[in-house]
């Protein structure tokens, strides 16, 4: 455990101390300042003639800025969060020469891999608390809206849901990082894997389901529900697709499943216009839809750290 804890201290130095570090955090917050203040003018300026809704400061998280809102940013250019904290976590050290000279000393090799990992996930959980807290401001400031307990604890599981994710990519380019000596091809590797799941998949699984529903129509509705069905089968095979579905349930109490076609399309006064007939689902029911979802992300994240743990301890000392 005191080895855990050493390396631990030791990733957390570097980090903070890198230029990577810095850049990073200063993109991520200057474009979540401005998303933030986008979202805030949209909402100040679609609320001004209508009564403000239950469940108004979830908004400033699924109503989009200048391009993005916060759900889809997270969902897209998280992955890239993970995947540069982590491509070059071990070969770095391996071509260096640092890793043979630390594993030298009375630390223990799963004590490496452990400490990286979770001081990789404790600077992604100050990124997205920092995210999270700066829209939070923002959204006191311009919409004037103070949020409720549920409202708290939604944001609450969906930044642990959004922590998990990308943990996930933490743990892939940790991988590539061990398989790979070169830091290149980690990263190239890494990459390929994130533009597969993020474009290739939903591409592939609305070809498939096309294929296999050639009378959708609508003449033929069932045709076309069925194809739905079974293009989101498919897709939720992407982390991508596990992580949105599962989030914009939580943000939204609004949504009763995890994939409300009608509803995507709907813009800001559409929501509030069928809100008025529909209640919203409770904190607890929306937990029970995304609960799979969630536990589907925490199992893959774990499955890809114990790959990445168990070929770093069967690897030769010699070798690294």
């Amino acid at each position: 455990m005191s080895g855990i804890k050493t390396i631990f201290k030791k990733e957390l130095a570097d980090h903070f101390s890198s230029y990577r570090f810095v850049i990073l955090f200063a993109v991520i917050a200057m474009v979540s300042l401005i998303m933030a203040y986008m979202a805030g003018l949209n909402m100040k300026k679609d609320l001004e003639s209508v009564a403000k809704p239950q469940f108004v400061f979830l908004m400033l998280f699924t109503t989009s800025g200048a391009m993005f809102s916060l759900v889809q940013f997270v969902a897209f250019f998280g992955p890239l969060i993970g995947l540069i904290l982590g491509f070059d976590t071990i070969n770095r050290e391996r071509n260096e020469g640092t890793l043979s000279r630390l594993l030298s000393q009375p630390i223990y090799r799963d004590a490496v891999i452990n400490g990286k990992f979770l001081a990789g996930v404790f600077i992604i959980a100050i990124m997205m608390v920092s995210i999270v807290l700066v829209i939070t401001g923002l959204g006191l400031n311009i919409v004037g809206v103070i949020p409720g307990i549920e409202e708290f604890w939604r944001i609450f599981i969906y930044l642990l849901i959004s922590i998990i994710y990308i943990s996930f990519w933490l743990g892939v380019a940790m991988l590539f990082s061990i398989l790979f000596r070169s830091v290149a091809t980690s990263a190239l590797a890494a990459l390929a894997l994130w533009i597969f799941f993020s474009f290739f998949v939903s591409l592939g699984a609305n070809v498939v389901a096309s294929a296999l529903t050639p009378d959708a129509s609508e003449s033929n509705p069932e045709a076309i529900i069925q194809r739905a069905r079974i293009s989101q089968a498919i897709a939720l095979i992407s982390p991508m697709e596990l992580y949105t579905d599962s989030t914009a349930t939580i943000i939204d109490p609004m949504r009763k499943t995890t994939r409300s076609y009608s509803h995507m399309r709907m813009g800001l006064m559409e929501q509030l216009s069928i809100s008025r007939f529909s209640g919203p689902l409770s904190l607890g029911q929306s937990v029970l839809i995304v609960l799979p979802y969630m536990i589907s992300l925490v199992a893959i994240t774990l499955i890809c750290f114990a790959i990445s743990y168990a070929v770093f301890m069967r690897q030769e000392i010699r070798s690294l």
